[in-house]
């Protein structure tokens, strides 16, 4: 009997499947996100220090997470690709750099407002925010690599390596705040240091974007698939016109 992961490495059973769940996906993260934003700037308090900037880690917050989880899904997808040779590792790990690009530009963004007023300036060579600088980085030089090369197996290998090595930046990114006396503050306990009237919608924001997060992995999955299944036929179609031209010529 074929485990999910098989299932999937058939490119029709996975379009199939995820034409199937991308609009619950995505209904979902639009219900998510609506409900978080509702109660962000309806419902919860603003911050007794911070006043109304609290409001930016609701999306700064997420970001970050999903930052470093992009990272992760192209990491695994790579190991993925490298050493079980799954047909589409190499087109979730390409699929989910930009995605997790935006999100770590994201996270750098509203991390640099709500920092204007919390320490006077919008940049500071933090380890946490220098860590998820060096991430958005990774993810260029990730992104440019697969673009310089025309080989497609060539360079779904060498981003796969690249993107292996580059792992290292999440544990330092994690536990930056543990390590060094940094300006950032420590990672948001949910359970303890933050109010249930903050914890909830941030918690809902979480879930939404994260859903959002897959539904544009899907979709870009879809669409690389779609597009590799072009370039093949096409390929296909110069090489018999070529055939047929060397007969005619003969």
């Amino acid at each position: 009997m074929q485990s999910l992961t098989q299932r999937l490495a058939n490119p029709t059973r996975f379009m199939e499947l995820s034409r199937t769940v991308l609009p619950w996906v995505a209904a979902g993260a639009a219900l998510f996100i609506a409900t978080a934003m509702y109660l962000v700037f309806f419902v919860a308090p603003p911050d007794y220090q911070q006043g109304e900037t609290v409001k930016i880690m609701y999306i700064h917050v997420p970001s970050a997470w999903l930052a470093m989880m992009g990272y992760s899904i192209v990491a695994i997808s790579s190991f993925g690709l490298l050493v079980f040779r799954h047909p589409l590792a190499d087109v979730s790990a390409k699929a989910a750099a930009p995605i997790g690009a935006a999100f770590t530009l994201a996270a750098l963004i509203t991390g640099s407002l709500w920092g204007k007023p919390m320490w006077g300036t919008y940049w500071v060579w933090d380890a946490r925010l220098t860590s998820m600088l060096i991430l958005f980085f990774l993810y260029l030089g990730l992104i440019a690599l697969r673009s310089s090369l025309e080989d497609e197996s060539l360079a779904g290998k060498l981003t796969a390596v690249l993107a292996l090595v580059g792992v290292a930046i999440l544990p330092v990114i994690k536990f930056s705040v543990d390590w060094w006396n940094t300006l950032h503050q420590p990672s948001t306990g949910f359970t303890s240091t933050v109010d249930p009237s903050m914890r909830t919608p941030l918690l809902i924001a979480a879930v939404g974007f994260t859903l959002l997060f897959v539904a544009l992995h899907l979709k870009a999955m879809q669409t690389e698939i779609v597009r590799r299944r072009v370039k093949t036929m096409r390929l296909a179609q110069v090489e018999r016109d070529e055939r047929l031209f060397s007969a005619g010529a003969e």
